[in-house]
């Protein structure tokens, strides 16, 4: 069993038919979860959204094809978004892509863009070559990884060992990432049982895989 991350570059055709301003307030769209009901020609689909709460409600007004959208606001600048709207026969055609026998997409599919989708998938070496066989021609994929399947990599925190996750809770809990500063690492490194060079070791190690899951899925 392999798992691939890919990176798709969409024609206009595929990208949502929006105006550029409203977009442009999305820095990130994870797509958590994700129904297709071909009976009524919609899909319904919940997103964890880095932007402007408002730009969504902006978004969904000015398309026709959204019959309902809710948000559930985390933060300033991040929220729950769910929306429900017409399937379009790019969709379809994008999603029938990965409806390949063992082949399943491991979520979230990640948008950093108008064009840019970013989407892990998880099956047999022969899937894989009948998933990029099938592509589209017109939808650039690049795959940037490839390797036997590990659980840990698909989660934030399923991406750190033991002892990396120790040392980052043991670094927030004396106030090490607190702003302004106010554990050090000698501190850090004595509740760890080791040297400070091993605990900044894995403290920049624990935080590199973070910021890879942030920026590039």
């Amino acid at each position: 069993m392999q798992s691939a991350d890919l990176t798709l570059q969409l024609p206009p055709s595929m990208q949502l038919p929006a105006p550029e301003e409203p977009l442009e307030s999305f820095q990130r769209e994870e797509v958590l979860s994700w129904e297709v009901d071909r009976q009524s020609e919609t899909v319904r689909f919940l997103s964890l959204v880095v932007g402007d709460p408002s730009a969504l409600g902006d978004l969904a007004e000015n398309l026709e094809s959204v019959h309902r959208y809710d948000i559930t606001p985390v933060d300033e600048d991040t929220f729950y978004g769910y929306v429900e709207m017409d399937l379009r026969a790019a969709d379809a055609t994008l999603l029938g892509t990965f409806d390949v026998p063992g082949l399943v997409i491991v979520p979230p599919m990640v948008y950093t863009g108008r064009e840019n989708v970013h989407i892990t998938v998880l099956g047999e070496p022969e899937a894989m070559s009948r998933l990029l066989e099938r592509a589209p021609n017109e939808v650039d994929i690049e795959v940037t990884r490839v390797s036997e399947h590990q659980r840990r990599s698909e989660t934030l925190a399923g991406r750190l060992t033991a002892r990396q996750f120790e040392a980052l809770e043991v670094a927030r809990d004396v106030g090490y990432y607190e702003v302004p500063r106010s554990g050090a690492l000698a501190t850090v490194a004595e509740a760890l049982e080791c040297s400070e060079s091993a605990a900044s070791t894995l403290l920049r190690s624990a935080e590199a895989e973070l910021v890879d899951a942030a920026l590039l899925r």
